[in-house]
């Protein structure tokens, strides 16, 4: 099973060196010297890590088949993937394990399907394509994601109001208005 460690992002310099998006949470042991990671699209790699290095948060790689800017902006995009097992913990999911689950209300309504999950500082989001075709970030706690079920192909959702698109406000009982 093939499990992604980052995606390529933009060129920085003019000697080849790229920005890299992390799907992982040790990027310090995944991306050292000497690495050789399978890419996606399989016609971008295989890449060899040359060195790396951080500025600001952010993840920078030097891949000895990537020698010039140019090269670098044609793999931008790709993702750099390893052979991975399935999560063995009840609370802990690989990306791949979770796209293309169907995403659900408590009561059952529909709301979409994951297509990723984007690590971010304070927590991971799930990003659902929902059926009109926009997409929802729904940060990835127990609050507002309840239940994961890999067997079942489900993730169950309890999104705060306006995290969903077409989402009607429930009456309040309130009437609003200038009265006579």
């Amino acid at each position: 099973m093939k499990l992604t460690v980052a995606r390529i992002g933009r060129a920085h310099g003019l000697k080849g060196e790229v920005t890299v998006e992390l799907h992982t949470d040790i990027p310090e042991e995944r991306l050292v010297k000497g690495s050789v990671f399978e890419t996606e699209p399989a016609s971008a790699g295989p890449l060899t890590v040359v060195k790396t290095r951080t500025q600001a948060g952010r993840w920078y790689v030097v891949f000895e088949q990537i020698t010039t800017r140019e090269l670098a902006d044609a793999a931008r995009g790709a993702t750099l993937v390893i052979e991975g097992e399935e999560s063995t913990d009840d609370e802990e999911w690989f990306v791949h394990e979770l796209v293309g689950l169907s995403v659900v209300k408590p009561d059952g309504t529909e709301v979409g399907k994951v297509v990723d999950l984007q690590s971010m500082p304070a927590q991971d989001l799930l990003i659902v394509k929902q059926p009109s075709g926009e997409r929802a970030m729904i940060p990835f706690v127990d609050e507002f994601v309840p239940e994961v079920d890999i067997e079942g192909g489900r993730v169950v959702v309890t999104p705060p109001y306006g995290l969903l698109a077409g989402e009607i406000p429930e009456a309040t009982g309130e009437t609003h208005g200038t009265g006579a």
